[in-house]
């Protein structure tokens, strides 16, 4: 297992870093190639309690809506839903290159026993989900039992065999940048394909800042074991220039390689819609 390095930046540090990159990718951006890109990342997510098999069918149309070969322009990268869709969402996207994207291991909160959580993701998995979005124990993690987050990474990565699996920090509640790097860490260390910010549920959810913390794990990882860890920036993400911003933080930071929907996604509800149209303007 390797060992990863001290973390000691700031929030201010990371701020001002971050603002640095943007600053610099806004004067060598090319908007409508960058726009195409990322409409190629989304997670077309609902996640609702009211969530009806008809608004899940209305997704999947849209998600399979998008594509304009002649213009180069792609569908979004999958369909994110409960485990309950997940056989519906994966029939609808069957002759689609879109995936089936699950929340699963009771999500938003993970507040369930371990095995009840295993269970949920094998049932999404073999109701025909290609990614998994697991949280991890936040609570766990802050009182400083990190075997037992490790553990769980481990445990539900083996439930979900060949499907990817993604690990969601929930950063807003972790509060601090130490907490924030041990997640991310012990997340890869546990078999984590992707590290995803947040659930979309609390407040704040995505930042900058947490994101940056992320993808330099992700990229001292790289260059000890030569292994591409993915990265899912997500909750409320909608507006056209912050997804602009977030795939910047992943050009600079990590490089061209990480710039497609194999180790990048963006979880959003309404940016499909915002980004297609400013392509198409």
């Amino acid at each position: 297992m390797i060992e990863f390095s001290k973390y000691n930046y700031t929030y201010g540090e990371l701020s001002q870093r971050g603002n640095d990159i943007i600053e610099k990718g806004l004067k060598a951006i090319n908007k409508q190639k960058v726009l195409i890109s990322i409409l190629s990342l989304i997670d077309l997510t609902t996640l609702s309690g009211d969530d009806t098999e008809k608004r899940i069918t209305d997704l999947c149309n849209k998600a399979t809506s998008y594509e304009n070969k002649v213009a180069g322009i792609s569908n979004v990268a999958a369909v994110c839903v409960y485990p309950i869709f997940a056989k519906l969402v994966s029939s609808l996207l069957s002759s689609t290159e879109v995936k089936t994207a699950c929340v699963a291991g009771a999500f938003p909160s993970g507040q369930s026993p371990l095995n009840i959580r295993i269970l949920e993701v094998e049932d999404a998995v073999n109701n025909g989900a290609d990614d998994i979005d697991m949280v991890i124990s936040r609570g766990k993690l802050i009182e400083g039992n990190f075997n037992y987050v490790y553990n769980e990474v481990a445990a539900i990565k083996k439930a979900c065999g060949k499907t990817h699996l993604k690990v969601i920090l929930e950063t807003g509640e972790l509060g601090t940048v130490q907490n924030i790097r041990k997640a991310s860490e012990l997340s890869i260390l546990g078999g984590a394909d992707f590290i995803k910010t947040s659930t979309g549920k609390i407040q704040p959810a995505a930042t900058i800042e947490a994101f940056i913390i992320m993808l330099d794990t992700i990229k001292e990882y790289f260059d000890k074991t030569g292994i591409m860890i993915g990265i899912k920036p997500a909750g409320g993400i909608s507006e056209v220039d912050d997804a602009i911003i977030y795939y910047f933080l992943v050009s600079e930071i990590l490089g061209e390689k990480w710039l497609n929907n194999q180790y990048f996604r963006i979880g959003a509800s309404r940016l499909a819609d915002n980004v297609y149209a400013e392509i198409i303007k």
